[in-house]
């Protein structure tokens, strides 16, 4: 990667918004907008890099060699962007969810249904190899937006597995780390010791995220560097899968309460004009077109940040 300017990392920025901005969204993974707008694979290499070694840079060489090892500027201006995103946008999301699911729902459909197209045309070449991990990407995402959500549980290391199950699926495209919370039975948990401040389960979480998210990041970038192709369509078939999950019209069978969120826990997908009530189809047809050209705003977003 070469040298970037002030406006490169702004725009890095911006992207660390919109991924907030999706992992707010059950069903919709941060990981997804990382692909489709050209950072995946360094966000992936730079968490890879921050390894014992890398302070063993720090005690012999200081702080700026440190910093430039792991991609410090990238990683901080991605980072500081979800932040943002999550501290500000996900009021407004979690309205939107309340308020006006079928057009939020609808906009997130038109996206990650051309980031199928955009990350399949990336793959230089298909073979049965790849077809295979491509459906069976398809098969396991599909299957994991079917499974009925567990009983709320507080054990330790169930909740250290919790976290870095959870970081795992979130920089994964195509599957929503709250939704693997929900499903593993330890949402409520997590979402009430952040609210009651019981520093011993938050702290285990993130231990078992950070766990996750460093142990989860090699292993993507050992298969980014052996098996790309199939990688690539691995991913793919995981979002392909995922918009099982977030289809606007739905009949929700099944309702339950997290904190002071209702969560629908089993639903299925309907025809819009089964939906009982407005089905909103005009501006949801606009909005899923312009979520779908959003994807090649962020491509050439991906473009200009790489030159």
């Amino acid at each position: 990667m070469g040298r970037r300017n002030l406006l490169s990392y702004i725009i890095i920025s911006l992207k660390g918004v919109a991924m907030g901005a999706a992992d707010v969204v059950p069903g919709v993974s941060g990981g997804t907008i990382a692909f489709i707008s050209g950072i995946y694979e360094e966000l992936i290499t730079s968490i890879n890099s921050i390894n014992f070694s890398k302070f063993k840079v720090l005690r012999k060489e200081g702080f700026k060699s440190f910093w430039k090892a792991i991609n410090g500027n990238f990683l901080l201006a991605l980072f500081s962007g979800i932040f943002i995103s999550v501290f500000s946008l996900a009021k407004m999301i979690s309205w939107l969810l309340v308020n006006q699911p079928i057009l939020l729902w609808s906009f997130f459909f038109g996206l990650v249904f051309a980031s199928i197209f955009f990350i399949a045309r990336v793959i230089e070449k298909w073979n049965l190899g790849t077809i295979s991990a491509f459906v069976l990407g398809a098969v396991i995402a599909y299957y994991i937006t079917t499974l009925p959500p567990s009983e709320n549980t507080e054990s330790l290391p169930f909740l250290f597995l919790s976290g870095a199950l959870a970081v795992c699926a979130m920089i994964l495209p195509g599957i929503s780390g709250a939704f693997i919370l929900v499903l593993l039975g330890s949402y409520k948990t997590i979402l009430d010791a952040v609210h009651e401040q019981e520093l011993y389960t938050v702290a285990t979480v993130a231990m078992g995220a950070v766990f996750g998210l460093l142990s989860f990041a090699r292993l993507l970038k050992w298969m980014f560097e052996n098996y790309k192709n199939s990688t690539l369509a691995l991913l793919t078939g995981f979002i392909l899968g995922s918009l099982n999950k977030i289809w606007p019209w739905k009949k929700v069978l099944e309702t339950k309460i997290f904190g002071k969120k209702v969560i629908p826990v089993n639903e299925v997908n309907i025809s819009p004009f089964q939906y009982e009530g407005d089905n909103q189809l005009l501006y949801a047809v606009v909005l899923a077109l312009l979520g779908f050209c959003v994807i090649f705003i962020l491509e050439k977003l991906a473009v200009k940040s790489k030159k």
